[in-house]
């Protein structure tokens, strides 16, 4: 945990000595305070909400989006699909390098694309499984052939499934780029520290430079949502993301800082252990009735209130309440401690020891704290292991846990926020739940370009999985942030990135 230096500021101060003496700040540099430590910096390896915001200054995609939720072009320019919808032909950007000097053209989307599917390490496989062949038909364009429609396609390219790579440095170095990340964004990795920092510089060549005012970026890890505002009101960062939702008025109040929000595209909830290994052997992870007692006794609306003092959204899907995609016939359970007693009963139990690990962050602890506490009430005692975030990941991964108390920053498709999960193959299902059923429906809704049909597979899918719950889906975030008065520019996003264009600290 970084330490506040307000009162070697003070002393430099009384000294007559200038701050950016001691801290040895330029105007041109931007501190940005993170929530975590990012897991390794490879998009296809990687996973972390965090780790996407540093991808956002390091790496290009094909296609970003608007605050509005649209699809613009980045690294491609233009796109059509052909009438039977198997075939995707993209226009890419002309002139843009790679910050170890590589060109970006067709042949480098294709490296990337069959990195991302071929991969042993590759997360994206799931992401990208609808692409049979990505072929070059000019020096900057590609055609991908799918062997199913695929809804979903464009809007990975506007995630880490559309990062390009240099495929220079991906061949020599493979899975250790992760150790420095070589892409074509505005910004290029310097050093990592871990648990410290991740320095970048500008990249002198980007395509888009003129839209680029900051020179270097620093960002830095600090869980403690305290210590992070704490060190903001100091002078030692420029810009936080995830303030605490009780420390909004504060800020707002506060004419040395300003404040931004954008309601999240994801959700927070209790990843389940179901048949990833040996840890999944347990009343937990073996009898939906026990998992289904759980949930009924947590009160989503009174955490919601105790925790983020009513900031955020309850839920009990992949999807908030105002989303097109929510399921109606599904909403929110009420707390019902009698009926989960009777379900753990059924199940062969009056009392139950549960394990859920949480990130070591202050409020993610109270979010457990406060399910610890209701849960108790039904015949749970949940233990509770709190971990650095990038290891309760790996945990997760390996199926070293029972309960883990994780969330999804979410995507503008809502395959996104939920096939990788829940299918058997996905590429982030640390459950292991696998039901061809719900295999085959949520197959069936990337396959459909009518929104109509494909509403109709997901809630259907959610009947399901309402009962087998390998996620207990908790909260809908929002995303807030806090910064000096000095920066300017900034434009809040649904997806909770920091895109930098634009930004200034004068």
């Amino acid at each position: 945990m970084r330490k506040l230096t307000l009162a070697a500021m003070m002393a430099a101060l009384a000294a007559g000595v200038a701050p950016g003496a001691i801290t040895g700040v330029s105007a041109a540099e931007l501190r940005i305070a993170l929530q975590d430590d990012p897991d390794v910096l490879d998009p296809d390896q990687s996973r972390t909400f965090v780790g996407r915001i540093v991808y956002a200054a390091v790496c290009d995609k094909l296609v970003d989006i608007t605050p509005d939720l649209e699809i613009i072009p980045q690294l491609a320019t233009a796109w059509n699909w052909s009438d039977d919808g198997l075939t995707l032909t993209m226009d890419l950007r002309e002139g843009v390098t790679f910050h170890d000097g590589t060109a970006f053209d067709a042949e480098a989307v294709k490296a990337n694309i069959e990195r991302s599917k071929t991969m042993p390490e590759s997360r994206r496989k799931s992401e990208l499984s609808s692409i049979e062949t990505t072929e070059v038909t000019g020096s900057h364009q590609v055609k991908f052939t799918l062997a199913a429609p695929d809804a979903t396609l464009i809007a990975q390219f506007a995630d880490r499934a559309g990062m390009m790579l240099s495929p220079t440095a991906a061949a020599e170095k493979g899975v250790e780029l992760g150790l420095q990340p070589i892409c074509s964004g505005p910004f290029k990795f310097v050093e990592r520290v871990q648990q410290d920092r991740i320095v970048l510089e500008k990249f002198a060549d980007y395509w888009n430079a003129d839209a680029i005012h900051v020179d270097k970026v620093t960002y830095l890890p600090i869980p403690d949502t305290t210590v992070r505002l704490a060190n903001l009101r100091a002078g030692d960062l420029d810009l936080l993301e995830r303030l605490a939702a009780p420390d909004a008025a504060s800020v707002k109040a506060d004419s040395s800082l300003k404040y931004a929000e954008a309601v999240s595209l994801g959700y927070q909830g209790i990843t389940i252990n179901v048949a990833n290994g040996e840890m999944a052997k347990n009343p937990l992870g073996e009898d939906p009735r026990v998992r289904q007692a759980l949930e009924l006794s947590i009160d989503r609306e009174a955490l919601n209130q105790v925790v983020f003092e009513g900031a955020f959204n309850p839920g009990n899907q992949p999807y908030p309440a105002n989303s097109p995609w929510y399921d109606k016939n599904t909403p929110m359970p009420a707390r019902d401690v009698e009926k989960a007693k009777a379900l753990l009963k059924e199940a062969g139990h009056d009392k139950l020891e549960i394990s859920v690990q949480v990130a070591n962050n202050p409020v993610q602890m109270q979010v457990m704290q406060v399910v610890q506490a209701m849960a108790a009430e039904a015949g749970f005692d949940v233990k509770i292991k709190a971990t650095e975030f990038a290891s309760l990941l790996q945990a997760q991964s390996a199926g070293d846990y029972q309960g883990s108390q994780v969330g999804w920053s979410g995507r503008v498709d809502p395959d996104g926020n939920i096939h990788q999960f829940m299918t058997c193959e996905g590429g982030i299902n640390d459950s292991k739940y696998c039901n061809p059923e719900v295999d085959a429906l949520l197959n069936e809704a990337r396959q459909s370009t009518d929104n109509a049909v494909r509403k109709v597979k997901y809630d259907e899918a959610r009947q399901i999985l309402k009962n087998d719950l390998p996620i207990i889906y908790l909260y809908h975030p929002t995303w807030i942030w806090a910064m000096s008065s000095k920066v300017e520019g900034f434009t809040p996003y649904p997806d909770g990135m920091i895109r930098l264009e634009n930004v200034k600290v004068n």
